[in-house]
């Protein structure tokens, strides 16, 4: 599926939905829009482990669960939208241009790191200010996500930091955060993440925290 594609049938989907909450009450609040990013895919693989398992299909594989966790075990409470369903590279500029055109609340880009020191391991969120409430809530966001990933998986966390990322850049959402699930070139952190189980648990962390973060 090409990238229009991709917006026009998010965008149909956003339409189609909110025209049956409007139906079944005017006065029902819509539910939080989230946009999940995965990073990198097609032609740009990002950052690769040892076995040769790639950044794009680690990201891929976690936000796809997301979604799947978020429609049958707590019940959809969320609107989530990926920017890529597929193994298809979306420029950045697409990938901010859905978050504004779907008014997300919440934009989370998925990745893995990798560094020439082999023993750096652990999360890492990464936050572009664009104003003092923004930043606090972006920061609030990534502070969530890190610490439900350092008390129930275990996983280091490196703490939130500047980052100047366009998908953060030219992002208008109320959080806007890049999350570096941990180190590809770290033997132990790659075949966690390389792992089915693993994803999936990390994608129910990332869920249980966006819905605390949220209040729901």
């Amino acid at each position: 599926m090409n990238t229009l594609n991709q917006i026009t049938f998010s965008l149909f989907c956003l339409v189609f939905l909110n025209l049956t909450y409007s139906q079944n009450s005017k006065d029902k609040v819509r539910n939080p829009i989230v946009v999940i990013d995965p990073g990198h895919g097609g032609k740009d693989a990002g950052a690769s482990t040892r076995n040769g398992i790639k950044e794009k299909d680690i990201a891929l594989g976690i936000a796809s669960k997301i979604v799947v966790l978020n429609n049958k075990l707590v019940e959809n409470p969320l609107m989530l939208f990926l920017t890529r369903y597929t193994d298809t590279l979306i420029s950045l500029g697409d990938r901010t241009q859905l978050s504004k055109k779907l008014k997300a609340n919440m934009f989370i880009s998925i990745h893995c790191n990798q560094a020439i020191n082999r023993t750096a391991s652990g999360t890492e969120v990464f936050i572009y200010p664009k104003s003092e409430e923004q930043a606090e809530e972006s920061a609030y966001l990534g502070f969530t996500i890190q610490k439900g990933l350092a008390y129930i998986l275990g996983i280091k966390n490196r703490g939130i930091k500047y980052g100047d990322f366009q998908v953060l850049r030219d992002n208008d959402s109320s959080a806007a955060i890049l999350l570096e699930l941990g180190f590809l070139s770290q033997t132990d952190e790659a075949i966690y993440l390389s792992k089915e189980e693993s994803q999936n648990a990390v994608a129910l962390v990332i869920l249980q925290s966006i819905i605390k973060f949220l209040g729901l």
